[in-house]
């Protein structure tokens, strides 16, 4: 199953020191997970500092155990909203 993960920076609790510190790491663990299979896409977001990305897992928890893995998550430093996605039935086979 896919997941959308929409990511915001907790820049309320942490400064921008502590996040330039794990961002080379995060991105290091986020191309792995990507080379794995679990990270399907990856975008910066331009509203607020974060970003989406789209997981591939067999289950929420799973994808909820993966998004732990990166740095930033682990340290707290991450808001996340996962949303399980489906096929769009209007791609789907008619009739």
């Amino acid at each position: 199953m896919q997941i959308l993960v929409i990511i915001r920076r907790r820049t309320e609790a942490f400064t921008e020191a502590q996040f330039a510190e794990l961002l080379e790491p995060e991105a290091e663990v986020a191309r792995t997970m990507y080379a794995e299979g679990i990270v399907r896409s990856a975008w910066s977001r331009q509203d607020v500092l974060g970003a989406c990305l789209l997981l591939e897992a067999a289950s929420l928890d799973e994808a909820q155990a993966a998004f732990g893995r990166l740095p930033l998550a682990a340290a707290g430093m991450l808001e996340a909203q996962f949303v399980p996605l489906r096929g769009y039935r209007g791609f789907g086979p008619r009739g």
